[in-house]
């Protein structure tokens, strides 16, 4: 596959419309990279915990010389992820088809999609937020790991005061010790929590969850990893100590890699959160495609975005997903 037209990259920076809190820190903007060849579009977003330089990214994208080959197997995930994203694009573009319909998925078969809530500093504004945003979506996902034990807990108990009839989980973005965990985990049971997504931090490995699991032999609550499990390898050491996983691309590195990281959870009987980061909704529509696969959909990373230059995934008066039709990514500027 060729186009006559030269790849063409750039650095983008995404303003918030308002600050975003989670355990590794505070965010008002957000880079990714994003590349054009031809009509299709690719894009990746820079996490600041992966430590990935934006500028070197795209230069190591430039040097390339990209005509529509296969993506490098070696080079930093964002330029990988962008390249991958792009050549779907472009493949179903070429093909007439979204990617779900080309990967021949079901899409009368989609999980609920969440809205995410970073950490709160004025609870009572934080219960507004939950209350309002509860009238379209039915999933509602707390950031915790706010560094205070006590106020997590009371986060908790806002968001379950504001919207009783919601399905809440909590993500500590690993932001809490095993003996915090341990003892916080059983005292947020108490709000009807749906699970737990990455209580502990990532640098402690899988020694860490069974810690955890030692420490708290019958979690009241399930268990989900999300940066502890990074693709399939992770996935399968982790088998017998989570009770599912969170699937990003920019994690998986490709759309394939998410598909088999998806097989592989089930085959472990893992239940399966799929992910974004904070990105475009170039990035997050090219997630949303693997919606049919997944038990449940964290994809408003686009939402946070004041300055989003696309359009692509929506959700329905009730928080469903709506698939877009056009093919390849079925994205359009905006």
């Amino acid at each position: 596959m060729t186009s006559d037209q030269p790849l063409r990259v750039e650095l983008k920076t995404l303003h918030l419309t308002e600050p975003f809190r989670i355990a590794h820190g505070t965010s008002t903007e957000r880079q990714v990279l994003r590349l054009h060849w031809g009509d299709a579009v690719g894009e990746a977003p820079f996490v600041p915990y992966y430590g990935e330089n934006p500028e070197d990214t795209l230069r190591w994208v430039q040097g390339l010389a990209w005509q529509g080959s296969p993506v490098p197997e070696a080079g930093p995930r964002a330029g990988r992820l962008a390249l991958d994203v792009l050549w779907h694009d472009a493949v179903g573009k070429q093909r007439g088809l979204p990617l779900w319909k080309l990967w021949e998925l079901d899409a009368t078969k989609l999980p609920p999609a969440c809205r995410s809530f970073s950490i709160p500093t004025d609870l009572d504004a934080f219960a507004e937020k939950v209350r309002e945003t509860h009238r379209q979506f039915r999933v509602l996902k707390l950031k915790l790991g706010s560094g205070n034990a006590e106020f997590d807990e009371a986060i908790t108990a806002k968001a379950r005061e504001a919207a009783p009839q919601a399905t809440i989980f909590a993500d500590a973005n690993g932001g809490w010790s095993v003996e915090t965990a341990a003892a916080l985990i059983p005292k947020l049971a108490r709000y009807d929590l749906a699970f737990v997504e990455q209580p502990l931090h990532h640098s402690g490995g899988v020694a860490a969850w069974r810690e955890l699991r030692k420490a708290m032999p019958h979690s009241p609550l399930p268990l989900y990893a999300d940066e502890s499990a990074q693709n399939v390898d992770d996935a399968r050491a982790l088998s017998g100590l989570v009770d599912g996983v969170n699937v990003k691309l920019l994690k998986s590195g490709s759309l394939k890699e998410a598909r088999e990281m998806i097989h592989t959870a089930r085959v472990l009987k893992m239940r399966v959160l799929l992910g974004c980061m904070i990105e475009s909704s170039i990035g997050v529509t090219a997630a949303a495609h693997l919606a049919p696969l997944a038990d449940l959909v964290d994809l408003d990373g686009h939402l946070y975005v004041a300055d989003d230059d696309y359009s692509g995934v929506k959700f329905g008066d009730a928080g469903e997903v709506l698939l877009p039709e056009g093919a390849g990514l079925g994205v359009a500027p905006s």
